[in-house]
């Protein structure tokens, strides 16, 4: 019972290849790769100093662009 050969690994991914298609696993790769990328900006905005991002009222969100078309809209309301 030792570690798989490269020959294991190579069949193994040969069998998936075969079932999801390249083309799958590319936008699977992308969309990972998008993820990441993501949470590398969050972990850098969380640290910018405070007095950065006291620029806005409290209570709103801020609106930005993103590249992102896929990404959701939505807005913060808060209650009285």
């Amino acid at each position: 019972m030792g570690s798989f050969s490269i020959w294991h690994w190579l069949i193994v991914l040969l069998i998936v290849v075969m079932v999801f298609g390249t083309k799958k696993l590319k936008n699977i790769g992308s969309d990972l790769g998008g993820a990441v990328k993501g949470f590398k900006d969050g972990i850098k905005e969380g640290g910018q100093n405070p007095a950065d991002t006291a620029s806005a009222p409290a209570g709103q969100v801020t609106q930005e662009t993103r590249a992102d078309k896929n990404a959701i809209d939505v807005e913060a309301k808060q209650k009285n």
